[in-house]
């Protein structure tokens, strides 16, 4: 029986009746999940800022007080500068050296795979894991003091004193994400193209010469989305700090960070939820800034190129 002509006319035009709304019911459960997961506990968080909640009391509105007590709390302000020069310390150290780890796994020589491997191992080990074992090299009774007192150069505080300790912080988060900015950069070294090495090379450009002129702007986009994924990553630290400082932030409390801050003043049965949501959109309107000038910056520089 032959198919009558309108039935092809009909079977489009109940397509096109259906492709409205056909895309929305496969994002659904995707924006279902990012509505319950993140929408709305940060949603949840702006109001409770606003408000004096605590754990088990609901709280009422309170305006800008949270805000107000930010601005006269000096373990705020200790925190804001532990953050701050963390990210000063943290995000140069990890947007130069993976790409110069990067330059040097680049090459494929033989067991060169081991080495790539070696080095991207800390990104898949579990920073409880890694926390606790820099803690015991860099206790005063472990590894690396032990080493420096049999050379006669006596215990040093890595644990103890206040700026050593957020430095060892540091190289631990420097130490552990050096892999996973590599492979990023990596991917970004493949499409470099080999011609305008050798282009500069015949130019008669050394190997120093052609990493300014020729890598470097080849890879100029992938080391803004380095600093700014890092510095989003370092100005929200917290595992480091507190794995190595301990849940009171090392000595009276001076290494605290804001996160752990967020962390110390918002839980427990009596934890202040309404201040420390007040202290997390802070957070987030930091990191919010920290971005927009990373892409500012980069914006400059090509402007001026």
């Amino acid at each position: 029986m032959a198919e009558s002509p309108s039935a092809p006319r009909t079977a489009r035009s109940r397509v096109r009746r259906q492709l409205p709304t056909s895309p929305w019911l496969f994002a659904a459960p995707g924006l279902l999940i990012t509505g319950a997961l993140v929408l709305y506990p940060f949603v949840s968080t702006v109001v409770n800022s606003f408000t004096d909640r605590r754990t088990l009391i609901p709280g009422r509105f309170v305006g800008l007080a949270n805000y107000r007590e930010l601005l006269h709390d000096d373990m705020f302000w200790i925190a804001l500068r532990n953050s701050t020069l963390y990210v000063l310390g943290v995000v140069p150290a990890l947007v130069v050296l993976p790409l110069l780890l990067a330059l040097l796994v680049q090459k494929n020589i033989p067991g060169i795979a081991f080495f790539r491997s070696a080095f991207y191992t800390p990104v898949v080990a579990s920073i409880v894991v890694v926390g606790l074992i820099w803690v015991w090299l860099l206790d005063e009774r472990g590894l690396i003091n032990s080493l420096l007192d049999m050379i006669g150069a006596g215990p040093v505080g890595f644990l103890s004193d206040q700026w050593l300790l957020l430095l060892s912080a540091m190289a631990v988060t420097v130490w552990k994400g050096l892999g996973y900015y590599m492979i990023i950069y990596l991917a970004a070294l493949a499409n470099v193209p080999r011609e305008l090495h050798e282009a500069a090379a015949v130019d008669g450009a050394g190997a120093v010469r052609r990493f300014l002129s020729v890598t470097v702007p080849a890879v100029r986009s992938t080391m803004v989305l380095v600093a700014a994924l890092a510095s989003v990553s370092a100005f929200k630290v917290f595992s480091e700090v507190y794995l190595m400082a301990g849940p009171n932030g090392g000595p009276a409390g001076e290494d605290t960070t804001l996160v752990m801050l967020v962390q110390r003043t918002g839980t427990g049965l009596s934890g202040r939820v309404g201040y420390s949501s007040a202290i997390s959109v802070v957070v987030f309107v930091v990191t919010v800034v920290l971005m927009l000038l990373v892409l500012r910056a980069d914006r400059k520089d090509e402007a001026r190129a």
